[in-house]
This record gives structure tokens, C-alpha cells and sequence, in this order.
């Protein structure tokens, strides 16, 4: 079982990939624990300088009329000035108002962490220092996110889930993950993805 302060300082001695930025996403099912995951991590990444590394939610990015089409909202808000060193500035999407909000600034610090589903699509990994994914099956994801959002949300969940699907088939993360995460009841157990044994 692996640490999160040794992988920690595994990721922090990663070449920077995105400008001085090492851009680390953690993609996974709807459900499946990224963002718990993603916030222990980035607290596991902080120095005596920071509380932490900065986290990216891609819920942020979406909206619902666009699930999965943010990746122009992520190319110009985000890896644009990352790539240049400079501090993004993107715009939360409210989805109680479902209308996107003011900016939001998203320091380019030396380790960045994207967090949502579809997080290591094609069109982001060539900015991408690892990708990590989150091992757990899209039935027990889904049903964990279900369980969590409470039956007001079960309408969304049905169309999320027939979204998250098609996406998946046209643009897969996990044959790309340099490693699978996988939870365990001592914490988190990290496994060698397809990508670190090709």
C-alpha cells in the first residue's frame, strides 16, 4: 500500500508539463471518489509555503447543457496561460442558477491537479505530467452517486449516465492512466496503470 505523502513527492519530481506546471488529472466514473481523493492529494502536496496543490473541478467547466463539451473553456481558461506561467482565470458554472459565474483564479503552481470525469480526454493529455484514474466500476460509481445525490436528482443521473457512456466509448481515459487508484478501507491502494506497463 502506498502513502500519499510518497506519491506526493513522486508527482512534485515530475518534469512540468503544461509550462512550469505539472497538470496531474484524476478521471474516474461519476461516483467513483475523485473528488475525496483529489482534495487528500492536493493537502498531501502542500509545503510549508502552501496549504496545498491547486484542484480544477471539472463540474466547474460543465454545465448542463454541455456535459462534456468544455474543452475550449479548458484550452483558453486554463492550459492557455498555465502554459505561459501565468495565473488562469476561468468561470464556475452555477448549477443551482445554471448560468456560469465571475472568474476564478487558478494559480500555476508546480503542481496542479484536474479532478472530474473525463479529466484525461485526448485533447488534455498532451499537457499532462500523469494521469491517475480511479478504479472502480461504472455500476458501483453510479450507484454510489445516486446514493449520494438522493432521489431529486435521479432524472439527471439517467441522462448523466447515458453521457458519461458515450463519451467514454468516443474518447477513453483509463487505457491512458499511468496508474489506478484504488480505495481502500486503510486509505488508498496505487496500482500500475496500462499505460506505465505498455
Amino acid at each position: 500500500m502506498d502513502d500519499l505523502d510518497r506519491q506526493a513527492r513522486a508527482l512534485r519530481a515530475l518534469a512540468p508539463s503544461c509550462g512550469p506546471v505539472r497538470l496531474v488529472a484524476v478521471d474516474g466514473h461519476a461516483g467513483s471518489g475523485k473528488s475525496t481523493f483529489a482534495a487528500r492529494l492536493a493537502a498531501a502536496l502542500g509545503d510549508d509555503d502552501s496549504d496545498g496543490a491547486p484542484v480544477l473541478h471539472l463540474d466547474d467547466l460543465a454545465s448542463h447543457e454541455e456535459l462534456f463539451d468544455w474543452t475550449d473553456r479548458m484550452l483558453t481558461q486554463v492550459i492557455g496561460p498555465l502554459s505561459n506561467g501565468r495565473t488562469a482565470h476561468y468561470h464556475p458554472y452555477d448549477w443551482n442558477l445554471r448560468r456560469f459565474g465571475p472568474p476564478r483564479p487558478l494559480e500555476a503552481a508546480p503542481v496542479v491537479l484536474i479532478e472530474g470525469v473525463g479529466a484525461g480526454r485526448r485533447v488534455v493529455r498532451p499537457f499532462l505530467a500523469r494521469l491517475l484514474w480511479m478504479e472502480r466500476s461504472a455500476e458501483e460509481s453510479w450507484q454510489r452517486g445516486r446514493q449520494r445525490d438522493g432521489t431529486e436528482l435521479s432524472a439527471f443521473w439517467d441522462d448523466w449516465t447515458m453521457a458519461e457512456t458515450r463519451h467514454f466509448l468516443a474518447d477513453p481515459s483509463r487505457p491512458f492512466a499511468h496508474a489506478l487508484v484504488r480505495e481502500c478501507r486503510e486509505g488508498y491502494e496505487w496500482l500500475q496503470g496500462p499505460t506505465a506497463t505498455a
